[in-house]
Formats: structure tokens, C-alpha cells, sequence
């Protein structure tokens, strides 16, 4: 990408501009989020899939701001539970969950789990990012991919939503328990993030 170019990304989540702030900070995007234009209204979420709900977000904000626009949807896949929360990770205990409750939830359903099962069950997990990139000449859409596990217990008081439970493959802590940088080395997003770049520095 050129050097300070503008880009909108949609979400009024400031840990999660925050988060692709330092990803994109070496790359020369300026990055502006959804309250730095009035005009832009909450997109409902009513996809079937992540790819579907981050495609419709970057394409409602391009419309509206006329800037090439990022959006993306992320869902945690936890295998015993057959692959929810998924596409309903953000409203798992309810629509206006917040990211304690979203967590208490999931604890709840995998003990709950274990108890039918009468054994212990795999916490097997993944969480996945698919960005979607909006422009006047093309939509594109990128995934990211972090596998792991889900704690038993709520460990460390950074990131944000799930990533207190959350043990990355090979590693001793949570996302929670890392620094940002540590985290967005190997995180989902992250790694969603680099795809994008990669893409359009193969262009340049």
C-alpha cells in the first residue's frame, strides 16, 4: 500500500482498532473507525458465516464514506461444542453480552458438556478472522487462523472478549496474559491482517 493512505475500518470497537492499529502501524495506513463518520449506522450482523458479515459491513461502510473500507468478523470454534460459538461468538449470552458474560457462558456449556458426557471432553478451540477488504476497484476477503485451547479458569486481565480463557498452541499463556505484541505475532487477526498486506505489497 502507498504511504498514508486513508482506510475505514468498521467497528466502533476501540480494542479492536486498537489491535489492528499496531499491526498496521509500519504499514503507512492512516486507519479511521466507524465514529470518525456520524453518518455510519450499526450494521446488523445477520450473516450466516463470518466471511458473509464482514463483506456486508465493508461494503455498507465503502457506500457511506467512499473510502476503501476494512471490516472483519471473528468467532471462536470450540470442537466440543461443535464449532460454537462461531459465527455468534460476540452475543453468546445475549445480544448486549458483554465480554465477561460471552466468557461465563462458555464455561458453563463446556463443564455443562462434560457432565453429560460423564468424562472429561477436549477444549479444543480455534479462533478465526476473516477480513474483508472494499474498494471502487475490488472486494476481497482474507482469513486468519489461531488454534488452541480453552482454560479451565479465567487467566490474565489484557485483550479483550474471550482471550482470558484462551491458550494458544504451544504456548503457556492466554492472550490475555501476553503483551500486544506478543499476541498480535500469532493471533487470528493478526494473521489476517499480514495476509492483506502481503496481498497488496505482491501488487506495489
Amino acid at each position: 500500500m502507498t504511504s498514508s493512505r486513508k482506510v475505514v475500518l468498521a467497528t466502533r470497537n476501540r480494542d479492536k482498532l486498537s489491535e489492528m492499529q499496531a499491526v498496521l502501524a509500519d504499514a503507512g495506513i492512516e486507519l479511521h473507525a466507524a465514529f470518525d463518520f456520524p453518518g455510519l449506522e450499526e450494521v446488523v450482523e445477520d450473516g450466516d458465516s463470518l466471511e458473509a458479515n464482514a463483506l456486508k459491513k465493508a461494503r455498507y461502510t465503502f457506500e457511506i464514506t467512499g473510502l476503501p473500507s476494512l471490516a472483519d468478523d471473528t468467532g471462536l470454534e470450540v470442537e466440543a461444542l461443535g464449532g460454537a460459538p462461531g459465527v455468534y461468538s460476540a452475543r453468546y449470552a445475549g445480544e448486549s453480552a458483554t465480554y465477561a458474560e460471552n466468557v461465563e457462558r462458555l464455561l458453563y456449556d463446556l463443564d455443562r458438556h462434560e457432565r453429560r458426557q460423564f468424562q472429561t471432553v477436549s477444549r479444543r478451540a480455534q479462533f478465526r478472522t476473516v477480513i474483508a477488504y472494499v474498494s471502487a476497484e475490488e472486494e476481497l476477503t482474507f482469513e486468519g487462523v489461531c488454534v488452541g485451547q480453552i482454560t479451565r479458569e479465567i487467566r490474565g486481565e489484557g485483550g479483550f472478549g474471550y482471550d482470558p480463557v484462551f491458550l494458544p498452541l504451544g504456548y503457556q499463556q492466554t492472550f490475555a496474559e501476553m503483551d500486544a505484541v506478543e499476541k498480535n505475532k500469532i493471533s487470528h487477526r493478526g494473521r489476517a491482517i499480514r495476509s492483506l498486506l502481503a496481498y497488496f505489497n505482491k501488487k506495489e
